[in-house]
């Protein structure tokens, strides 16, 4: 896909997680996400900050905080929570179209497209919602996580392994095998152990042991 397509992509994804979510209770709201030290209402208050923050504003806040760059994360995550899940839910709303991200527009819509549709599953795999993502999508995402350790560690985490895809033409790496959906491999790279029970081959428990 090229940079309009990826945007109109990642705009697609984050109305349709906005659909998904729009009928949850206050309990639900409250869930752990996979971003195990967040609730499903703060995952989706930190996804509107990276909709919406411009380079200019997040490097202040890096540096407000020192380059405590957690720190900068909390902070900007509070600016869109809102008074309630129906605001933090309006807040990311208005945000589903924005083609921006806190670093800048060049070379970033298949990073923001990576973004939406691993915190969507961050929030989605607890509250047990699926999706069937567009095959491009997924393949996208799949291929940008297994080029590049930028932000989460990926590239790295799949050291020696041999990762294939089951449902697109996804393949990466040389060595012991691990195969699966490819939002399961996708997961899997950036650290959420729970995906590699979708997983099967030799390389599983290697790759479980690094997340």
């Amino acid at each position: 896909m090229n940079d309009l397509e990826t945007w109109a992509a990642v705009h697609a994804e984050r109305a349709a997680l906005a659909a998904a979510l729009a009928d949850l209770t206050d309990e639900q709201w409250r869930t752990t996400s996979l971003c195990t030290e967040l609730s499903v209402r703060e995952v989706l208050a930190h996804m509107t900050a990276g909709a919406t923050l411009s380079f200019p504003r997040w490097f202040a806040g890096v540096l407000r905080h020192r380059f405590d760059f957690d720190a900068q994360v909390l902070m900007r995550l509070r600016e869109q929570l809102g008074e309630s899940p129906a605001e933090t839910l309006a807040l990311f709303r208005a945000g589903v179209e924005r083609s921006t991200t806190p670093f800048g527009r060049r070379g970033s819509a298949v990073w923001a497209l990576a973004e939406t549709l691993a915190h969507a599953e961050d929030v989605r795999r607890p509250l047990g919602i699926r999706r069937a993502y567009p095959v491009e999508v997924l393949t996208a995402v799949a291929e940008y996580y297994a080029s590049t350790d930028t932000v989460v560690l990926a590239k790295g985490r799949i050291g020696g392994l041999r990762l294939v895809a089951t449902d697109t033409s996804f393949r990466t790496g040389e060595g012991e095998l691990v195969s699966g959906p490819t939002v399961a491999l996708v997961m899997a790279m950036i650290g959420r152990a729970a995906y590699c029970d979708d997983l099967e081959g030799e390389g599983v428990a290697i790759l479980l042991t690094r997340c």
